[in-house]
């Protein structure tokens, strides 16, 4: 049970060629018999910083990989859209030899999550949208907060990481410098050109116009102290949306990273329910 037990928590990494493009992939492996979740990361992180919420994970295969420009994913030959990595996504996928998952975002990725979950909606069986707004229209984080944001400047420079931390990402970064520390630790983050794509991808993107036409189940997690993406953005998706419920994490905007045991239960507790 020990040696099952330990092949669970870890995070196997490898190269994987999808079409033109080289994806440094991330897979713990889980229990057969269910989907596995498919996680979209947020702007600039590499896969490590999901290791410790994929690890939590008792029961869920994950898989996760950096965006091209990102961690260990080499850069694209062009720019893309949020169409783009959710077919790449599906080429990967398929590749996996896996025709059905569940489906995870978190702040950015959670906009490739809906985006996946409205162009292959075949694919997608359960969907969770972690710390996450309906993209270009939504109820902005504080303007101080936002302008940090628009450079990489905080996976290069560990100083300004741990200035900034606790005003842009609230909750447990506010009182525990340690954090700081141990997620700075864990950032390779992404080249100027790879972020300066991953800005452009999103830039006038929106689910808003068909966010109500997604069926699938769906569960909406967003912190209580979050100055990047404030909750009532949650809450707007949350009644938007036909078949989402909503649930309020008392921290910041990387709950997550926080509270990895905390929220994979939350998440495995749903993807475990029953479609109605």
């Amino acid at each position: 049970m020990a040696d099952h037990r330990s092949e669970l928590e870890h995070v196997d990494v490898q190269m994987i060629e999808v079409g033109e493009q080289m994806l440094r992939v991330g897979i713990k492996r889980g229990r057969p018999g269910r989907p596995p979740l498919l996680l979209f990361n947020g702007i600039g992180a590499n896969l490590e910083l999901a290791e410790p919420f994929m690890c939590a994970l008792h029961e869920t295969e994950a898989i996760i990989f950096d965006i091209p420009g990102v961690g260990g994913s080499p850069l694209p030959s062009l720019p893309y859209r949020p169409s783009t990595i959710a077919r790449l996504s599906a080429r990967l996928l398929d590749q996996l030899g896996h025709q059905q998952v569940d489906v995870a975002g978190v702040s950015w990725g959670g906009g490739l999550a809906q985006q996946f979950a409205h162009q292959h909606a075949n694919m997608c069986r359960r969907l969770v949208l972690a710390a996450t707004s309906p993209g270009a229209i939504m109820v902005p984080g504080s303007p101080r907060v936002l302008w940090k944001l628009a450079t990489p400047r905080r996976y290069l420079d560990q100083g300004f990481m741990r200035r900034v931390a606790p005003q842009i990402y609230g909750g447990a970064f506010r009182d525990d410098p340690d954090l700081v520390v141990k997620h700075g630790a864990a950032m390779s983050g992404a080249s100027n050109v790879g972020y300066l794509y991953q800005l452009l991808a999103m830039a006038g993107w929106t689910s808003l116009p068909w966010l109500w036409s997604l069926k699938q189940p769906t569960l909406i997690l967003a912190g209580s102290d979050d100055p990047i993406v404030p909750p009532i953005n949650a809450q707007i998706m949350a009644r938007i949306m036909q078949n989402a419920r909503l649930e309020i994490v008392d921290d910041g905007h990387l709950f997550m990273v926080t509270q990895p045991a905390r929220t994979a239960a939350i998440i495995e507790k749903f993807l475990a329910q029953a479609t109605a």
